[in-house]
């Protein structure tokens, strides 16, 4: 038997919920399992309908649809959201957008598609605008966000990450075109005092923020290239470090090992290097950390089953009697949440292998594949923030390495 010394579910949840203001709506038999709630979703009476109808992927991965979400909640505008199913998008959404992708949106009735042009419509029916009020200023924002679509940026970077020549000078000649590229929106964001494109943060901002996080998460791991901490473009990472401080890209934003692993299972593209180091700071943030506990106390039920589903924990079960994996996946989640929640003060054996302990194997390796599996299963911000997805990661890291 395992044992139960650890906080029950219902007491890990509550206390999680006293240390994080994160809460996010079940959808049972759906996908995503979960979703998050708008931040301004309190400002209508409880019947009174949301402004603004977002279609997106269920994934919660597609970066134009990071755009209108990050514009959304930047704009403080409540609104609600259907998922669409990318792999297998029902009849009556590609009937209704002609491009059959998404985002689309339903704006006080108007139907928009394309996300730079749901921006701009949000931009004539809502308040808080991400537009400067400066008319020559505000010529140059609507440029510029036209601009972030047509200037070859977007395509040549994705080139590089996702399909570069094997021929090492095309190789080296694409990079160069890529790093030329850079340079123009280096120069852009000098044309205007630091840290934003223009005097304050705006839409031009919120149409680069998505694919310039995924190139940052990624190149790295997959082409060798550092865009973060590389001295040739200094007003890019002054920009990456204001956007952190604001609390909607915090909402919206994947988190690098999301990054890292989507871009293999979705594309196949193989990593030259080792996965992106976790931001520790994030990781020990206690509102971080109860959100994290927050969603798996919340989402247990859900994570118990896709861990015995999915994970190959049920080849451990003797005589196809599942009962004592199935405590054991509940313990470990337990002991992670209880982990998340107490920190660094919550002591870890560890240390028992070859030891005077007994260690029941079983369940030590359904510990080590339970915190392994839900480590890299997660992702943000489907799942929780990114924040709260890399509080987790590093607490799995902790844990899995106590169980021996």
């Amino acid at each position: 038997m395992v044992s139960t010394t650890i906080s029950h579910w219902d007491q890990l949840l509550e206390t999680a919920r006293q240390n994080t203001p994160a809460r996010r709506v079940k959808r049972p038999g759906q996908a995503p399992s979960t979703a998050p709630i708008p931040s301004s979703l309190d400002k209508l009476s409880t019947d009174e309908k949301p402004p603004v109808l977002l279609y997106r992927d269920s994934n919660s991965w597609c970066p134009f649809c990071e755009r209108v979400w990050f514009a959304l909640e930047e704009k403080q505008i409540p609104f609600e959201t259907e998922f669409i199913d990318l792999s297998n998008k029902p009849k009556w959404y590609t009937d209704l957008v002609p491009t059959t992708l998404v985002p689309a949106a339903n704006i006080e009735g108007k139907f928009v598609y394309e996300s730079k042009d749901i921006l701009l419509e949000l931009e004539e029916h809502f308040g808080e605008t991400l537009l400067p009020e400066n008319p020559e200023e505000n010529a140059i924002a609507r440029e510029w966000v036209e601009d972030a679509e047509t200037n070859g940026f977007r395509d040549l970077a994705y080139k590089f990450l996702r399909e570069p020549p094997e021929d090492a000078k095309e190789l080296a000649n694409l990079e160069a075109e890529f790093e030329a590229k850079l340079d123009e929106i280096e120069k852009t964001l000098g044309r205007y005092p630091k840290p934003y494109f223009l005097s304050t943060f705006s839409l031009v901002d919120i149409m680069y923020s998505p694919h310039l996080d995924r190139l940052a998460a990624n190149l790295p791991v997959y082409r060798g290239y550092h865009i973060k901490g590389n001295l040739r473009f200094p007003l890019i990472n002054v920009w990456f470090a204001a956007l952190k401080k604001r609390p909607a890209y915090n909402r919206v934003k994947s988190d690098n090992i999301t990054n890292n692993l989507l871009l293999r299972r979705r594309f196949g593209v193989e990593p030259i290097g080792n996965p992106s180091p976790l931001d520790l700071a994030d990781a020990e943030f206690i509102e971080y950390r109860a959100e994290a506990a927050e969603r798996l106390s919340d989402n247990r039920e859900t994570a118990i089953g896709d861990i015995l589903k999915n994970s190959g924990v049920q080849s451990l079960a003797a005589d196809g009697d599942i009962s004592t994996v199935k405590e054991a996946v509940d313990f470990h989640l337990r002991l992670l949440a209880d982990y998340l929640i107490n920190g660094n003060g919550k002591l870890l054996p560890g240390g028992r292998t070859g030891g005077k302990e007994s260690i029941d194997p079983i369940i030590a390796a359904t510990g080590a594949i339970t915190l392994a599996y839900v480590r890299n299963r997660i992702c943000a911000p489907r799942d929780m923030s990114a924040g709260a997805a890399t509080a987790l990661r590093a607490a799995a890291d902790k844990v899995l390495a106590s169980i021996y």
